[in-house]
């Protein structure tokens, strides 16, 4: 018999955050969070998302065992002001046992009722910067701090249950060299000449924050059109700035301005702490911070975690500007691989950006959908 239990307290949310340890144990694809970074993200006196969204958390037992969890999600901007009834779940891992699977959906079902809302979608997050879908193909591949690993059988369960795909991400990766600097130098000149934008590089953190706001207030215009985009609100720029902007090398966040200095383009890139997170097992102390720090100044992969181009300077050439920034920053520093976070595979303006580097889809993921 499986029983549901709410969690509330420090110590629930403590045993919902490390449940995937036990089923990914002897995983060797599966990556693990910092717990204290995720029990953060759950802490509405931490965690601004909280502020336009509530969250429950779900565990599930048997007996005295933890076999599955979930996170029931209401974003009201989503509901109240672009008015799409979505009900949203995530942190969705279970054993393979569809009483476990059913029970915690239909919990989510229940409170998706209860505030009258049509359909129900995950796995997701709070907003666009959360993690997305659940993995169905590439599953000997390894994950990433940025999207979720699960087993092959989690497919089988959101359709054994009725889900249908709601939308299909790709992840794409490309080795370095396949980034040939014909395809943009002599583009570079061209559009900086021709609109008189100009890069911008950062050695220091502390260059970035001043301009940080801006460059999620081009997010939020740039992202916009693109399904299930929830905007970032004006508090969640501080959190995300702590949260994010340190963690990066400065060399490896980009933008394009204009002739009035105005940002028009801007590209994230992350060191990949893949490996130095396996280490960490979950921990920053006493030696989880050394492999993040070792692999923030030492790794050969790279994630292209974001890219925003003002719509008016979209299709005219700006990242050529950008890439032609990336390829020096580099080729000093050795990068062997480049990999992307997941994109909708409808997201064709993405695909032209990357046609020349003859990228590889090695993952596939999707959100499932059930009406209510």
């Amino acid at each position: 018999m499986i029983i549901l239990k709410e969690a509330t307290t420090k110590g629930d949310l403590k045993k919902f955050v490390k449940f995937p340890f036990s089923i990914y144990k002897d995983c060797k694809q599966w990556v693990p969070p910092i717990i204290n970074d995720e029990l953060d993200s759950f802490n509405k006196d931490k965690n601004p998302a909280f502020k336009d969204a509530e969250a429950r958390f779900f565990l599930a037992y048997r007996g005295t065992t933890i076999v599955g969890r979930i996170a029931a999600i209401v974003n009201w901007i989503e509901i109240k002001q672009q008015r799409i009834k979505k009900m949203r779940f995530g942190w969705f891992d279970f054993v393979d046992d569809t009483e476990v699977s059913e029970i915690l959906l239909n919990k989510v079902k229940e409170i998706g009722q209860e505030h009258k809302l049509e359909y129900m979608e995950g796995p997701v997050g709070f907003s666009n910067l959360d993690k997305v879908g659940v993995l169905i193909e590439g599953f000997s591949e390894m994950g990433t701090m940025i999207t979720w690993y699960n087993h092959a059988y989690y497919q089988e369960h959101y359709e054994r249950l009725g889900f249908v795909k709601e939308k299909e991400y790709m992840e794409n990766r490309f080795p370095f060299s396949n980034a040939d600097p014909k395809f943009f130098t002599k583009v570079d000149s061209l559009v900086q000449t021709r609109y008189g934008v100009k890069p911008l590089s950062f050695t220091k953190t502390e260059e970035v924050m001043p301009m940080a706001d801006k460059m999620f207030d081009l997010f939020n215009e740039t992202y916009s059109q693109l399904s299930s985009f929830v905007p970032i609100t004006e508090i969640q720029k501080a959190y995300f700035k702590k949260k994010y902007i340190s963690f990066i090398n400065p060399e490896y966040i980009k933008f394009i301005l204009d002739k009035e200095d105005k940002l028009i383009a801007f590209g994230i890139v992350m060191p990949s702490f893949s490996e130095a997170l396996q280490k960490a097992k979950g921990k920053l102390f006493p030696f989880g911070f050394y492999h993040l720090l070792k692999a923030k100044k030492h790794s050969k992969d790279v994630i292209f975690y974001l890219i925003g181009v003002l719509p008016e300077y979209q299709n005219k050439g700006v990242t050529a500007v950008m890439f032609n920034q990336y390829h020096k920053t580099f080729s000093e520093k050795g990068i062997v691989n480049c990999i992307r976070t997941p994109e909708l595979e409808d997201n064709v303006a993405i695909k032209q950006i990357w046609k020349h580097f003859k990228p590889e889809i090695y993952k596939r993921r999707r959100t499932y959908k059930k009406n209510l």
